[in-house]
């Protein structure tokens, strides 16, 4: 007979059958969130054994919950150090009951390495005792590359705003709220810490600037463009008054045909273009002394083997416009003597090759066939790495000067034409200008000879051409020419500009007489040299060591003597020798001691002398 359960008895064992279901629907629900977390979820005992791990960490260690389950970080062969790290945390949690987040690098059984994030902490009884410890772990790996290619990044980012002095900045164009670097600040004359808004970013823009600046903020917030901004402008630093050129570009970010967000940079371009200014102030002194000096200054590009500098004294020399000269080397050694041409030659391939050569020769007019005798100092100019990048030369025109030479500076061309017709009748030669400006330009350049100036179309202009001439110190007299009935106050006013002579129009014996009294006063005691003072010139024109060497022929000694005598080898006797008997054109020694002897030069005799005077 089976007795009959009370029901006190029987409601207990209900009510725990409940309660073992609920418990089970809740590990199930439990371990089904488990499973699904990417994390790796464990658990470990006091003997430091696992005690749980969900999938994920199962699947890491290519095991089973069986052959994990119950192991220790020994038994799974972690290293020793790790092994220690780890249980010394899980002896702390179970001791002090705290809890331990860290980040190490492993490398599973299976071969999987990575870093790992972790946190650790207690699991409680009913009691309050601690009965396990749980852990999280995270592969960490690929935020950690992340994070130190953000690293690397900002690094050279920051390498490269430090080397070049980049400012960085951002710009909300909804707010606009600015965030700026130290260095923008410091463009703007502000402390580091300044708070800066947009009436402050416009105050220390330069006014003339601030126009152009808003129209380019208007063009880069536009949806219709692109979002690309691009400008320099001038800033006046607030604190330090500073005017800076700033050069700064950016691009603006849109959402949905709106503009929320710009980020730029900023570098200071003063020094640049202070360099720049200083560059042109040089190269406009540069071609103002190279205008008006009467010797031509030249510059070549040695690669490409042409000319690409004459200053204006090439059209005095040459008798032709520098726009009409040969830009080529090998064009322009046309007009080189034929018999001079290989010393050219030579001496400018001596430049290309880094050395600093004076030397003569003769040139033959293209238009006239004259020829003009030139010495030319050329140079090599080399670039910042020391590579000769242009080579360059001055050249004084050494010809003797043709005194009969006349200029008519006319507004009207049937003028000019007749003044022009009348010089020439006196034997002069003549060259007409349209306006002073014309003449003024080259005037510094022109061969010595007297100046026509017609007032009688044109007074002011013409005026202003003795006053410019004697403002410029070029000794070129000006006789003024007027018009029949012109007053006395004419004559004064033109005589006060700097003009010798006042010529009235029409007294052409008058005018003859005036020309030819300017000219003589022009050139006073101006004669032709004679063979003798050529000579003289052309022996002053000489080095030292030439003139020794000069000296040792005239005392009739060898190139071996002379050499002992100087401390040089002969063969540099040889070349001085050489260089001598060119710059003094003679053919052979007997030549070149009668142009010395004619020139006073005599030989020192063993006195003690200096060698090489003039007597």
């Amino acid at each position: 007979m089976i007795e009959k359960a009370s029901p006190t008895a029987g409601s207990k064992d209900v009510a725990k059958g409940v309660g073992d279901q609920d418990l089970a629907r809740q590990l199930r629900f439990l371990e089904a969130n488990l499973s699904s977390f990417p994390d790796y979820v464990y658990a470990f005992d006091r003997e430091r054994r696992f005690a749980y791990a969900n999938p994920p960490m199962l699947a890491l260690f290519e095991l089973t919950s069986d052959e994990m389950v119950g192991k220790t970080f020994a038994d799974l062969d972690y290293p020793p150090d790790l092994a220690a790290l780890l249980n010394g945390h899980i002896d702390r949690i179970f001791a002090e009951g705290v809890t331990v987040e860290d980040e190490v690098f492993y490398r599973t059984p299976s071969g999987h390495a990575a870093f790992f994030a972790y946190l650790w902490g207690p699991v409680r009884g009913a009691d309050g005792v601690i009965e396990q410890v749980v852990g999280v772990s995270r592969d960490t790996s690929e935020r950690r590359a992340c994070e130190e290619a953000l690293r690397k990044s900002e690094a050279r980012l920051r390498a490269a705003t430090e080397l070049v002095g980049v400012g960085i900045y951002a710009w909300d164009p909804v707010t606009g709220a600015l965030d700026w670097d130290e260095r923008l600040r410091a463009m703007w004359g502000l402390p580091p810490d300044a708070a800066v808004d947009v009436d402050v970013y416009e105050a220390g823009i330069h006014p003339d600037d601030l126009p152009r600046v808003h129209s380019a903020i208007a063009a880069c917030i536009d949806p219709a463009g692109d979002g690309h901004y691009g400008i320099e402008y001038r800033v006046i630093g607030r604190d330090d008054g500073v005017t800076r050129h700033i050069a700064t570009s950016g691009q603006t970010s849109f959402r949905e045909g709106r503009a929320v967000g710009f980020v730029g940079a900023a570098i200071d371009m003063t020094t640049q273009r202070t360099a720049e200014a200083a560059i042109r102030v040089n190269e406009a002194q540069f071609r103002g002394f190279a205008a008006h000096s009467s010797n031509l200054i030249w510059i070549g590009d040695p690669v490409a083997d042409t000319i690409i500098y004459r200053s204006a004294a090439y059209e005095r020399i040459w008798g032709i416009p520098c726009p009409a000269g040969a830009t080529g080397f090998v064009e322009w050694m046309n007009d080189v003597h034929p018999d001079d041409r290989s010393q050219v030659e030579h001496a400018l391939s001596s430049v290309k090759a880094g050395e600093v050569v004076q030397f003569e020769y003769r040139i033959i007019r293209p238009q006239d066939g004259a020829i003009r005798w030139l010495r030319d100092t050329s140079f090599p100019i080399p670039d910042d790495a020391g590579v000769v990048a242009r080579i360059g030369g001055i050249a004084e025109d050494l010809t003797q000067e043709d005194i009969r030479q006349a200029y008519v500076v006319s507004a009207r061309a049937t003028e000019a034409r007749k003044l022009g017709n009348f010089v020439r009748s006196l034997g002069y030669r003549v060259r007409t200008f349209d306006s002073a400006a014309a003449f003024l330009d080259i005037a510094a350049v022109l061969a010595p000879g007297c100046v026509l100036v017609d007032l009688r179309k044109a007074r002011s202009d013409g005026l202003s051409v003795p006053r410019e001439l004697k403002a410029r110190s070029v000794a070129l007299p000006v006789i003024a020419i007027d018009a029949p009935g012109a007053d006395t106050a004419a004559a004064v006013a033109a005589m006060k500009a700097g003009a010798i002579d006042y010529v009235i129009a029409g007294d052409e014996g008058f005018a003859a007489s005036t020309l030819a009294n300017a000219m003589a006063e022009c050139h006073g005691a101006a004669r032709p040299t004679t063979r003798d003072e050529n000579a003289g010139a052309r022996i002053a024109r000489l080095t030292t060591r030439e003139r020794e060497v000069l000296a040792g022929l005239v005392d009739g000694g060898t190139n071996k003597i002379i050499g002992q005598k100087l401390g040089i080898s002969p063969r540099t006797v040889e070349l001085h020798r050489a260089q001598v008997m060119n710059r003094l054109d003679v053919g052979n020694l007997t030549e070149l001691l009668q142009v010395a002897l004619a020139a006073g030069f005599t030989p020192s005799g063993g006195d003690g002398r200096d060698p090489g005077k003039i007597t």
